[in-house]
């Protein structure tokens, strides 16, 4: 094995998928270049931002023609990360696809097709390590891709390797973690003591192994709101005014003064499209109003916040979550929660930092332009090359449903309006490195650490990097999660299939071993260039080849060496033109006028005499007799030209010749000469020469 480990995660959301790969160095080497504050922390992942390719759209459009994915969509992000990792490190890098919200909704039939079409693809077409496909390709709850986004962001801040430097009091030093889309949100923190007690059948148990094989273990608490996304959320929102009024012009306050869309009786925004275009029909437009203070009011409904909570305490929508204590809790946030409210409202500003009356000034400033100037702005890129008119559109939406998820939903407080909460438990260091990265507030939106982009993918990748480290004796527990429970739970999922490590070298390892799927076809190759190679080398090499090939299968059937089996012919011969065995018709030997009947194909002979052959130039036909050569292999002595001729010409031995008759072979064989020299064909042939 290398120096380096590396690893493929193929990120499959609902409007495309993502290849993200990263690398490691293996357990042994990180332990040999290791120092003491290294040997206790995780592995050390890197990536880069050119290892990072997405494509457009998501897995789930092949639902209904699944043979498409592997060509059509696999290949392209496949052959990326085959470009970026060394060949020979390939084999024994892992590769894993991991679909979220599209392929939730898909028909069950629909989501196993495509998910074993990616992996029949990725099988036979490249050689990652896919050891277990249940495992390795699959459709992941939110809850588990709220955990590996809860993961991804401790490692990237250090809450799991320098936990002293992220003392947040009580014991505390990892970060809350939030992440929202277009379909959903979720949350995952590890509660404080208290709560963690309360709840902790509620909770996840999380084991990671550091390089020198310690055990590191957490309780967080996971769990996702299915529907709250923006686009889900904006759609429920549309929907409500819809219901509100059976007018076809509604006034709307969370869109810029002055802009006009249709929309149709499920809520959904249609697109205007060019002038050339066909309108598509909707059944009312919102007219924008830009009144945000307005917006807000109409959006804090949409969290759900009045339905019964059967575990309580709850948040939004009844669902129970444990108590958040602020004072150690400590929030990022990624996805919509960066783009809303960095991608235009901290254009040209330095403070960076998520600050609720600040947010909401800026936001209110925007929302209330009217939609001419605005677009005046977005062809100057006011708010940089990035904000086109679609997401001008639709911030003012997005903006309110971001402050009443965090501050009405979630808790978190208002900066700059509300009191903080108490931090005496922190010191005044954790306070100063706290303010140069800005995550001691209780909310911070996020969209890198240390130029690494937060992504659950990471989680993901450090999970099984730390997998990898061998463990410190047999005793010690796997690294994965589950519930809550001491030991291994029923329900522990490990990172990922048994590693097979790849350490050969050889081709024919890999053909049968590793993919025996390409035997056919290999097979198939090797036949083709047998043939041309036969083709090329021409019939008397073929037959020696033949020869030499057949020489073990030939076995004799009798005491006498002389007397050999005629070995059967196989169908590839006569395809070659190597036919070993000739077939003839038996003569009998003791009727003269059978021989009559029979002859022979005309053949070329070399003769040193004039007198053995009928015509001037060598060639014969016929019973044509060789010449006698007593040096050569096959002469026993005591007999004569006649009877070596005999023995030849009807394909046996001079052996078989004798017990044949012996002396009356050789009368029969003179007779048949007379016989043949003296027929009309010859006779004329002899008037035409003398003439």
């Amino acid at each position: 094995m290398g120096k380096w480990r590396y690893g493929v995660v193929l990120d499959a959301g609902s409007s495309g998928t993502r290849v993200h790969i990263y690398r490691w160095l293996n357990s042994h080497k990180a332990k040999e270049k290791a120092s003491d504050a290294q040997l206790h922390s995780l592995p050390v992942i890197e990536t880069d931002k050119k290892w990072t390719k997405k494509i457009h759209p998501g897995i789930s459009t092949f639902g209904e023609h699944p043979h498409d994915v592997g060509p059509e969509h696999l290949d392209k992000l496949l052959g990326h990360a085959l470009q970026k990792i060394p060949s020979k490190d390939v084999p024994n890098t892992p590769l894993f696809l991991l679909a979220t919200a599209g392929m939730r909704i898909l028909p069950e039939l629909q989501r196993q097709s495509v998910l074993k079409e990616v992996c029949d693809f990725a099988r036979s077409t490249t050689q990652f390590q896919l050891p277990d496909c249940d495992l390795h390709v699959q459709v992941i709850p939110g809850e588990t891709e709220g955990l590996y986004g809860w993961i991804a962001a401790n490692y990237l801040l250090g809450g799991f390797d320098r936990p002293k430097d992220h003392n947040h009091g009580k014991g505390h030093s990892t970060y809350g973690f939030l992440d929202m889309g277009g379909a959903s949100a979720q949350i995952a923190f590890a509660p404080n003591a208290t709560e963690a007690d309360k709840h902790a059948n509620d909770l996840t148990l999380l084991r990671l192994r550091a390089i020198d094989g310690t055990s590191l273990e957490y309780k967080v608490f996971v769990t996702t709101w299915l529907g709250f996304g923006v686009n889900q959320a904006r759609q429920r929102y549309v929907k409500a005014l819809l219901d509100s009024s059976t007018s076809k012009e509604l006034p709307d306050p969370c869109l810029p003064a002055g802009l006009k869309i249709e929309v149709t009786n499920e809520g959904t925004l249609l697109e205007t499209g060019s002038d050339d275009e066909p309108k598509p029909k909707g059944a009312a437009h919102l007219l924008g109003t830009g009144k945000f203070p307005e917006c807000l009011h109409q959006t804090y409904p949409l969290l759900e916040k009045e339905k019964k909570c059967a575990d309580t305490p709850c948040l939004i929508n009844g669902q129970h979550v444990p108590a958040i204590d602020f004072d150690v809790n400590h929030f990022v946030g990624v996805s919509e929660y960066w783009h809303t409210t960095h991608e235009i409202f901290e254009k040209g500003h330095k403070d960076k930092a998520y600050d609720f009356k600040t947010y909401q000034e800026r936001v209110n400033e925007f929302c209330s332009q009217k939609w001419k100037h605005i677009e005046k702005g977005i062809a100057k890129e006011k708010w940089g090359g990035k904000v086109d008119e679609e997401k001008a559109r639709d911030v003012c939406f997005k903006a309110s449903w971001i402050i009443n998820m965090l501050h009405d939903g979630i808790g978190v407080p208002r900066v700059g309006i509300e009191p903080l909460p108490d931090s005496k438990n922190t010191t005044k260091a954790v306070h100063d490195k706290a303010k140069e990265k800005g995550f001691l507030d209780p909310f911070q939106a996020v969209n890198k650490i240390n130029d690494v982009e937060v992504s659950w993918t990471l989680g993901k990748m450090v999970l099984y990097a730390s997998s990898e480290v061998s463990m410190p004796s047999e005793d010690a527990l796997a690294v994965g999660f589950g519930s809550n429970e001491p030991g291994i739970p029923k329900d522990f999922q490990y990172p990922g299939g048994t590693f097979h490590l790849y350490e050969s070298a050889s081709n024919w390892h890999r053909l049968f071993i590793e993919h025996p799927q390409k035997i056919p076809a290999f097979f198939l190759v090797f036949f083709i260039f047998c043939f041309i190679i036969g083709l090329i080398i021409g019939k008397e090499r073929r037959a020696r080849v033949w020869k030499f090939v057949m020489k073990p299968f030939t076995r004799p059937i009798g005491k006498d060496p002389l007397h050999r089996r005629r070995g059967r012919s196989l169908p590839i011969a006569k395809l070659f033109g190597l036919g070993g065995n000739q077939s003839y018709e038996r003569v009998d030997l003791e009727n003269p006028d059978a021989a009559n009947d029979f002859e022979l194909e005309q053949t070329y002979l070399h003769s040193s005499d004039d007198e053995l052959s009928d015509g001037s130039n060598g060639h014969t036909s016929g019973w044509a007799t060789p010449q006698i050569n007593k040096d050569a292999p096959g002469y026993f002595g005591g007999g004569d030209v006649l009877s070596q001729g005999a023995g030849l010409g009807l394909g046996l031995s001079p052996a078989r010749a004798f017990d044949r008759g012996g002396l009356m072979s050789r009368t029969d064989s003179r007779e048949r000469i007379r016989s043949r020299a003296s027929s009309p064909k010859r006779r004329g042939k002899k008037v035409a020469d003398e003439l």
